[in-house]
C-alpha cells in the first residue's frame, strides 16, 4: 500500500498516535483502559465468521488468477462499518475490531495455501481436503502463538517508529464508521461497478479479458520476428489493487515485468536463432520456435525465481538484529513472566504466556502427528519436517511482522520459496525424495508460510486495537476461530477452483507462486537438472537492486508474474499518484487519496466476490462464454476501451472527494 499520511486531530485519534512518545508520555487510545466496552458478542463473532468466509473465497479467487492476495482488512473494516450505520448500532467499534480481526483472517490463511499447495497438482500429485486443511490450520496457529510474546515489542514499544500502513487506513476507516459510517456508501457502488464488471468477462465473455498489441499487424510481427509484445489483463480488481499498492512499488513491479519482456525475451530469441539444439531440463523445442510467453516461461521466470529466493535472504540478514532481540523478548515473556498479569489494565493484557507456551508445544505434537500419520508415514522424516517448521517459523515470525509494520508488504512467497529450498535439501539427505519427497515439502512450506502470513497480518490487528483501546486478549483468543473457518473455507474453494479451471494449460488459473514453487522443488526431489545458473543470474540481480537500494522483491516478483497481471497494476498506481497530488492542498490530496482507496476495495472485493460465483457457475456446468467471440480481436478492442473507461470512472469519482466529506 502506499503511504498513508493522516492528520490524527482530522480523525479522532489521539495527536500523538503517529508520533514518538517523549519521555514519560504516555499513550491514551479512544476507548479508556479503564471501562468494557462491547466487543465480543453473537453479533460480532458471527458477523467476523461470515466475513472470514466469504473473503477467504475471494481472495483464494483473486490469489490464484493474479499471484496477489488483497488485504482484506479494509473492505472488511468498511462492511462492518456499513453494517453498524445502517442499523444504528451506538458504540459499536470495539464490535467491528473483533469483527475485522476474525475476518482478516481469510487473507492470511489464502497467501499460505495458495503460494504452496495448488504446486500438488500442477505436479499431478494426490492431495486430500484434509491435508489442505490441517496445513493452513496449523500454520495459522502456529503464526498467532509465535507472534503473541512480541506485541508489546511491536504496538508498543516501537508506537511511532513503524508507520503500520496497512493498520492505519482500517484505523481510519473504523473511526469514521463511528461519526456515522457514511463511506460505506461509496464502497457499495465500486464494489457493484467492479463486481458487474469483472462478472461479465469471467461468466459471459463480452470482452477479451487481456489485451495484446497482437490485434495490429505491427505488432504481430514484433511478436512473431523478435518476441516483442504488450499485454494488459482489464480487470477492474487488478486496477484498484494497483491503486492501493501506490505508484513507487507497483513502478518497481512493472520495471522487472519490462526488463524479462522487453530486454531478457528479446536476447534470449536473437542468440536462439543460433541455437540448433534444446536448451533446459523438460525442453524440447528449439528457442527460435518458441512464442515470447514460452521463453518467458523456460528460462526468463527463472531468473525472477533466484531474485525472489535471494531477496528474502537478504530481508533475513538485514533483520538479524530484530529476531535476535525478539527472541530474547519471547523467552523472557514466555518462561519470566512476572505474576499478577490479572492486574493488567484491560488495552495491556495477552493471553497469559503458559498457555502460549503449552499451545505451542500442543500444536506441535499435532504438527507430528499429522506429517506421521497424514504425509510421510515415516518417524524420522516427520521429526524432520517438524523441526523445520518449528525453526524457520520462529525466525521469520519477526520478519513478517517488522514488514507489515513499515511497508504493508510481507515477502511470505520469497521466504516460502527458500523454505522449500531448505526442505527439499535436508528431506533428500535424510533419504525422503520423489513423489512422497515434494507431497511432504510442499505441505511443509504451506505450514510455514501460512505461520509466516498470519503473523505478519496478525500485527496489524493488534496494532489497530492498540490504537483504538482493543482488549488484546479478546483479538487473540477469538483470532483462532476465524482460522478455523477461513482454513476449511479455503481447502474447498482451492479444490473447486482445481475441478473449474486447473493451474496448468490453456485457460487455468496462473497460479504464479505455486508454479514457482512446483519449478523449482521438482527437479530437487526428481534427481533431474535444475536451471541453477538461472537462479544464480537471479540472486546476483537482487544483490545489485540492493545495492543501489531498489527493492529487490518487487522488482524481482514483477519478473516472475506475466506481464499481463502488472501492466494494471502500474494503471492503478499511477491513477492513485494522479489523483493525490493535483491540488496544492494537501488535506484534499488526502481526502482525494482516502476516497480512491475506498472505490479500489471495492474493484477488489466485488470483483473478486463475483469471480468466485462465477467460477461456482462453471464448477457446475454453466458456461455462457462464446470462446471464439472472447479470443477475437475485436473483443480485445472492447476491452481496452472497458478498461479505459473503467479508469476513468475511478479518476472521476476519486475527484469527486471534497474535505467536508
Amino acid at each position: 500500500m502506499s503511504e498513508h499520511q493522516v492528520d490524527p486531530k482530522s480523525s479522532g485519534l489521539p495527536v500523538n498516535a503517529y508520533t514518538e512518545l517523549k519521555p514519560g508520555e504516555e499513550y491514551v487510545p479512544i476507548m479508556s483502559a479503564d471501562k468494557e466496552y462491547p466487543e465480543v458478542n453473537v453479533r460480532s463473532v458471527l458477523l467476523g465468521l461470515i466475513m472470514a468466509m466469504l473473503f477467504s473465497a475471494a481472495a483464494a479467487y483473486l490469489g490464484l488468477k493474479i499471484g496477489q492476495v488483497f488485504e482484506a482488512a479494509i473492505p472488511i473494516a468498511i462492511i462492518a462499518v456499513g453494517l453498524s450505520a445502517a442499523t444504528k448500532r451506538k458504540n459499536a467499534l470495539g464490535e467491528n475490531v473483533i469483527i475485522q480481526s476474525i475476518g482478516a483472517t481469510s487473507g492470511t490463511i489464502v497467501a499460505g495455501a495458495i503460494f504452496t499447495i495448488p504446486a500438488l497438482y500442477i505436479l499431478d500429485l494426490e492431495v486430500e481436503f484434509f491435508q489442505v486443511f490441517m496445513a493452513s490450520l496449523l500454520g495459522g496457529f502456529l503464526g498467532i502463538l509465535f507472534l503473541i510474546p512480541f506485541r508489546k515489542y511491536f504496538v508498543a514499544d516501537m508506537h511511532g517508529k513503524f508507520p503500520f500502513p496497512e493498520a492505519t487506513a482500517t484505523t481510519e476507516v473504523l473511526i469514521a464508521g463511528e461519526k456515522g459510517g457514511s463511506q460505506a456508501f461509496v464502497l457499495v457502488i465500486s464494489g457493484i461497478i467492479g463486481g458487474v464488471y469483472d462478472f461479465v468477462i469471467a461468466t459471459f465473455g463480452w470482452w477479451s479479458e487481456v489485451f495484446t498489441t497482437r490485434i495490429i499487424e505491427a505488432g504481430q510481427y514484433l511478436s512473431d520476428k523478435y518476441k516483442i509484445v504488450f499485454k494488459l489483463n482489464v480487470s477492474s480488481a487488478i486496477l484498484g489493487l494497483g491503486y492501493i499498492v501506490g505508484l513507487k512499488y507497483t513502478a518497481i513491479i512493472a520495471g522487472g515485468s519490462f526488463v524479462a519482456w522487453f530486454v531478457l525475451i528479446p536476447v534470449f530469441a536473437y542468440l536462439g536463432d543460433y541455437i540448433a539444439v534444446p536448451i533446459g531440463a523438460n525442453v524440447v523445442n528449439l528457442i527460435k520456435d518458441m512464442s515470447a510467453e514460452e521463453i518467458f516461461r523456460n528460462y526468463v521466470r527463472h531468473i525472477g525465481i533466484g531474485g525472489i529466493a535471494m531477496a528474502g535472504l537478504i530481508g533475513i540478514i538485514k533483520s538479524s538484529g530484530i529476531i535476535k532481540t525478539s527472541f530474547v523478548l519471547g523467552y523472557k515473556e514466555i518462561f519470566g513472566a512476572k505474576k499478577g498479569d490479572g492486574k493488567a489494565k484491560r488495552t495491556q493484557r495477552d493471553i497469559s504466556m503458559g498457555i502460549i507456551a503449552g499451545g505451542i508445544m500442543l500444536t506441535a505434537l499435532v504438527v507430528f502427528i499429522f506429517f506421521l500419520f497424514g504425509v510421510v508415514d515415516n518417524i524420522l522424516h516427520a521429526l524432520v519436517g517438524l523441526v523445520i517448521v518449528m525453526i524457520i517459523s520462529f525466525l521469520f515470525t519477526t520478519v513478517a511482522a517488522t514488514a507489515i509494520a513499515i511497508v504493508g508488504t510481507n515477502p511470505v512467497s520469497g521466504m516460502t520459496l527458500m523454505t522449500l529450498i531448505l526442505s527439499s535439501v535436508v528431506l533428500v539427505s535424510v533419504g525422503l525424495s520423489g513423489t512422497s519427497g515434494m507431497i511432504a515439502a510442499l505441505i511443509i512450506g504451506g505450514v510455514v508460510c501460512t505461520a509466516l502470513s498470519q503473523a505478519g497480518a496478525f500485527i496489524t490487528d493488534l496494532k489497530i486495537g492498540y490504537w483504538l483501546g482493543s482488549s488484546p486478549y479478546k483479538q487473540e483468543k477469538w483470532k483462532f476461530l476465524g482460522t478455523i473457518f477461513s482454513a476449511a473455507t479455503v481447502a474447498w474453494i482451492i479444490m473447486v477452483l482445481n475441478e473449474t479451471y486447473g493451474f496448468v494449460g490453456e485457460g487455468a488459473l496462473v497460479a504464479p507462486q505455486a508454479n514457482a514453487m512446483a519449478a523449482v522443488i521438482q527437479p530437487l526431489m526428481s534427481n533431474q537438472p535444475a536451471p541453477w545458473m538461472l537462479y544464480i543470474a537471479g540472486s546476483f540481480m537482487a544483490l545489485i537492486l540492493t545495492m543501489i537500494k531498489v527493492p529487490a522483491l518487487a522488482f524481482a516478483l514483477g519478473m516472475y508474474l506475466p506481464l499481463e497481471l502488472n501492466t494494471p497494476l502500474l494503471a492503478g498506481g499511477i491513477i492513485a499518484h494522479f489523483v493525490s497530488t493535483r491540488s496544492k492542498d494537501e488535506e484534499l490530496n488526502r481526502v482525494r487519496r482516502e476516497r480512491g482507496t475506498l472505490i479500489a476495495s471495492g474493484f477488489i472485493a466485488g470483483g473478486a466476490l463475483l469471480g468466485v460465483l462465477s467460477a461456482i457457475l462453471r464448477y457446475i456446468g454453466i458456461n455462457l462464454v462464446n470462446t471464439e467471440w472472447m479470443e477475437s480481436h475485436p473483443a480485445e478492442m472492447l476491452a481496452i476501451a472497458m478498461f479505459i473507461l473503467v479508469a476513468i470512472y475511478m479518476i472521476w469519482d476519486t475527484m469527486r472527494a471534497k474535505k467536508e466529506d
